[in-house]
């Protein structure tokens, strides 16, 4: 059987050369020319069968043979949650993160979930091409998962060769196959180094040939770069049918895990984790975690309740200014939208009497979480106002809300069950956005929801504790 040829083409004008070259003699474009397999059309396309040509006629939808197959459970809910209830069989999942976060851990303790959920089932095929499989047994180990199934149905194999990997794999026959990572696969067929674009692409490829034609999940580890993007080309993202990052920082103990791409579910589902000595643990009561070590009586700090999904967290928005020692003042955001902290900024100096603009300005979201809703407007603008003042949010209140141009507050999605939490949580009193007349507020038990109409009462309200004057009221709190 001939080898395939590789041709490099160029990503703007497709246009093809023998050998890579820095700039596209056709366009004129620098460093757009990529390696790729020539893959020669089917010969047999003349002489297919009745059947075949069945099988390729257009359907209408009511006549498409209903494949809704059954997921695969990988026992961590958290998991089985951002992907929609679990992998569905034949896809093609990518999961991002930084080197350290727990990627590795995630998925041998999912190899190892899997096994046990899918009693009698196939096992799980992880390939790794960056550990020996002396390595992957010392973290299972120290996991503990090498008694029972998981000891005896999750296969390791230590190869980088994605044509090795496919053919053990159709050998096999496993129900799911993790290939950590993408970056260091490679194929024969291609000239480039593991990790060049090429070479990530093509494997990507024949990884979803493989998922496709023979309906077993495949998972890939991906490296994220500097700016915390995944590596590798962007058609990586565009092949694979689920996009999941683990986040967080690396020295802290709790993980989130968000979709960017789901074909099978919601991205706006998060799972929680904590990093332990037994690998990451999953994390019951985020809104208490994100909570932990919350004084409420500083100045520059004031809890927001988010909504992630169908979860509602609270979690604390912290500011910091101080007046600037040089011409240009700071302004740094983590977990937050740097782009509307500078539009708070302007908001509150120009509409709330908040000047901000000759001093430092530093906001952050404890925990790791981030958070880039408009709804932390409200919150993050009350949070600078306190530090400026020096002066605490009054005890037991949050606050959420979208701040416009003109100083007005808009509502968010969600009120009433973020609410709700928040209630749950302890706290006695929320600072909200007046709502419209025909969608009334509903009441809730145990906290007084205070409602504004501009930043400038807000503010009055949140550090003075004193009743909306003249356009905000205290709706009297009862069980809606």
């Amino acid at each position: 059987m001939a080898r395939p040829q590789s041709r490099f083409i160029c990503q703007r004008c497709a246009e093809s050369f023998l050998r890579w070259e820095g700039q596209c003699r056709n366009c004129g474009e620098w460093n757009s020319l990529v390696e790729t397999i020539v893959r020669e059309p089917s010969r047999a396309r003349g002489a297919a069968t009745g059947s075949a040509e069945a099988a390729t006629r257009p359907a209408g939808l009511a006549e498409i043979a209903d494949a809704d197959l059954p997921r695969l459970r990988l026992g961590i809910d958290e998991l089985d949650r951002v992907l929609g209830g679990g992998l569905v069989p034949g896809s093609l999942v990518l999961v991002g993160g930084e080197p350290g976060i727990g990627k590795s851990t995630l998925l041998l303790q999912a190899a190892a979930g899997l096994t046990r959920e899918a009693h009698g089932a196939s096992g799980v095929l992880y390939a790794t091409g960056e550990e020996s499989p002396g390595q992957v047994r010392l973290r299972a180990g120290r996991l503990g998962l090498l008694a029972g199934e998981p000891g005896e149905r999750v296969r390791v194999l230590a190869e980088h060769d994605v044509g090795r990997i496919v053919e053990v794999a159709r050998a096999e026959r496993p129900a799911l196959v993790i290939v950590d990572s993408i970056q260091t696969a490679t194929l024969d067929e291609m000239e480039g180094a593991a990790g060049s674009v090429g070479q990530v692409r093509e494997s990507a490829l024949r990884l979803m040939e493989l998922a496709k034609g023979d309906g077993i999940a495949v998972i890939l580890v991906g490296h994220v770069t500097k700016d915390g993007s995944i590596a590798g080309p962007k058609t990586l993202e565009h092949l694979v049918d689920a996009v999941v990052n683990l986040e967080g920082e690396r020295y802290a103990a709790l993980r989130l895990l968000r979709a960017t791409k789901n074909r099978f579910g919601s991205t706006d589902e998060i799972g929680v984790f904590e990093m332990e000595d037994r690998g990451l643990v999953e994390v019951a009561d985020p809104a208490r975690a994100f909570l932990h070590g919350y004084a409420g009586s500083a100045s520059g700090s004031v809890v927001a309740p988010t909504l992630e999904g169908s979860r509602p967290i609270l979690v604390e928005l912290q500011a910091l200014t101080s007046q600037s020692a040089y011409g240009t003042p700071t302004r740094k955001a983590s977990g937050l939208d740097p782009n509307r902290l500078s539009l708070l900024i302007a908001v509150l100096g120009r509409r709330a009497g908040v000047g901000l603009g000759s001093h430092d300005v530093y906001a952050n979201l404890a925990g790791g979480l981030t958070v880039m809703e408009p709804g932390l407007d409200l919150p993050l603008a009350l949070a600078l106002a306190s530090s400026l003042r020096d002066r605490p949010i009054v005890p037991g209140t949050v606050a959420i809300g979208e701040v416009g141009l003109l100083g007005e507050l808009r509502g968010v999605v969600g009120l009433e069950r973020r609410l709700r939490e928040a209630a749950r949580m302890g706290f006695v009193r929320a600072v909200v956005p007046r709502p419209v007349a025909n969608m009334p507020l509903a009441r809730i038990d145990g906290l007084e929801v205070v409602t504004v109409d501009t930043l400038a009462d807000a503010i009055k309200i949140a550090l003075a504790g004193r009743a909306a004057a003249p356009h905000g009221e205290a709706v009297p709190a009862m069980l809606g």
